[in-house]
Order: structure tokens, then sequence, then C-alpha cells
């Protein structure tokens, strides 16, 4: 499966993207650059699926990925129950202006 190495070692992404995965979770609306955005997305969906399913295991592995405790219990209570009835597309981005300081598109990232 293809991936954005993101200019950074193995390690260092992943806990990148489950930072940002539980702040995107825990704020339901952040901004970043679009190539983190991406990938951003693709986590996302996926523990949103994980809510969806709502079992033990389910909740144990979106523990696993997010570092917080109530972001899960958000998860599972209020956040995977709004996309009950769709399948997939749960994450909206946004494009905004270019960063100033190094012309990186940025973009908005939020729940639909």
């Amino acid at each position: 499966m293809a991936y954005a190495k993101l200019s950074r070692e193995q390690g260092h992404r992943k806990m990148l993207l489950r930072n940002m995965t539980t702040s995107f979770l825990r704020e339901e609306r952040i901004k970043t650059t679009e190539a983190k955005a991406k990938q951003l997305k693709r986590a996302a969906e996926r523990v949103i699926t994980l809510g969806k399913r709502g079992d033990l295991h389910a909740r144990r592995q979106a523990a696993a990925f997010i570092n917080d405790k109530e972001v899960v219990k958000k998860l599972f209570d209020e956040i995977a129950p709004r996309y009950e009835e769709r399948n997939g597309g749960y994450v909206r981005i946004i494009r905004l202006h270019p960063r100033r300081g190094d012309a990186a598109l940025m973009v908005l990232v939020e729940l639909v």
C-alpha cells in the first residue's frame, strides 16, 4: 500500500499520524498541510470505521492507535453513531491559502 513519507523516519511519521488523529477527533477540525491531511484522512477514516463496529476488539484497536482515553470514548459514544448510515467518506479536506513562510498548501480537515 502506498503512503507519503512526509520527510520523516518511520517512528516519527507513525507518531505524527497518531497525534494528528487524536487531535483531529478531539477538535473535529484542524488546519494542516495538504500532504499531512491526505494521510490523516486515511488514518481517521479507519479509526471511525472501528468506532462504527463498536465491539470490544474494535475499541482496543482504536485505543492502541489513539493517545487519549477520552478521545476513544468520544469516538465510540459521539462520533461513530453519527455515521451509522454512511459507508465511508467521513472526512472532508478544504483547500486554503498557501502558508506564508514556505508556500506549502494549507488545508482545513473536518468531519462531514
